[in-house]
């Protein structure tokens, strides 16, 4: 990852950002269950990614018409980032994963992961420097996701460790775009227009590739990934997230992602049926603990 120097200051309110980064969590976690929802059905990952990126960037024709879709004075490697991150390549590593592990399991490795990568790219490229109440909540996610994952791959199947791992690696991207964005200069509206073109764009390209199975799908079916994935998760979602980075600043904003785990633990055993054990309980009470501390809740203010 490159270090990016453009930056045009903070200018959002951080009751804006903190409501954001609320929003965004209780919208990712139905996104995690509408997606394992879909591990039943004819939509695979790509139609998913049609849906997810072609309703936004339909909704926001008119921002990344005026913008362009290289916008003059974004590099297009920064572009590149934030597309990557957040549109086409980290949508089709999740889904791929969330098709294969339990919506629970799904909520700690994703979500929890999420601020983990944040603050490691922070520190090491961007030269932040966290305080001892955010590390000790860094080091609660970091329990919550072992002990996850000790359980999971104890009693998973032999194939289903490749989401496991996959959950994490989507995490990542998801912190390479946190922090490109924070440095793109780009509104959050900007932002999700552009990753939304670009990676409806894509998606496009990997139906010429290799088909599409859009045509054989229910209406109602359609219907709820269109809520779900097109206007929830690719339109608001986004949105507030980018409300919550320019306010709060990347890795607090990432923080909050891991008040996911308890929401997906809740939704997939009232929504799916899923069976949760104590293991995927203190997974995730640790998970949450850990957020509260990393986004420095309880930090001493100077």
């Amino acid at each position: 990852m490159v270090a990016i120097t453009i930056d045009r200051g903070n200018t959002t309110p951080a009751a804006a950002g903190y409501a954001g980064a609320f929003v965004t969590v209780l919208i990712w976690a139905s996104w995690i269950l509408t997606t394992r929802h879909t591990a039943g059905t004819a939509l695979g990952t790509i139609e998913l990614g049609l849906i997810r990126y072609g309703v936004p960037a339909l909704v926001l024709a008119p921002v990344w018409l005026k913008t362009g879709l290289l916008p003059r004075n974004l590099p297009i490697r920064l572009l590149a980032l934030m597309v990557a991150g957040s549109g086409a390549a980290f949508f089709q590593v999740a889904a791929f994963a969330i098709h294969s592990v339990p919506a629970s399991s799904v909520g700690i490795l994703l979500g929890g992961s999420m601020p983990l990568a944040t603050a490691l790219i922070g520190t090491t490229i961007f030269s932040e420097r966290p305080d001892r109440m955010r590390v000790i909540g860094f080091t609660a996610i970091v329990a919550g996701v072992a002990i996850l994952l000790t359980r999971s791959l104890a009693v998973s199947v032999p194939t289903s460790w490749i989401g496991y791992a996959l959950l994490p690696a989507a995490a990542t991207l998801w912190a390479i775009f946190t922090h490109a964005f924070r440095r793109s200069g780009l509104s959050p509206l900007q932002g999700s227009a552009l990753i939304a073109v670009w990676s409806f764009l894509i998606h496009l390209a990997l139906v010429a590739c290799f088909g599409s199975t859009l045509a054989g799908v229910p209406v109602r079916e359609i219907a709820l990934q269109i809520t779900s994935q097109g206007i929830l998760s690719g339109l608001v979602a986004m949105v507030a997230y980018g409300f919550a980075v320019k306010s709060l600043g990347g890795t607090q904003a990432a923080a909050f992602t891991a008040l996911t785990p308890v929401l997906a633990m809740i939704g997939g055993a009232v929504l799916l049926g899923e069976q949760i054990g104590p293991f995927e309980i203190l997974a995730a009470i640790i998970t949450a603990a850990g957020v509260a501390l990393s986004t420095g809740i309880l930090s001493a203010r100077s």
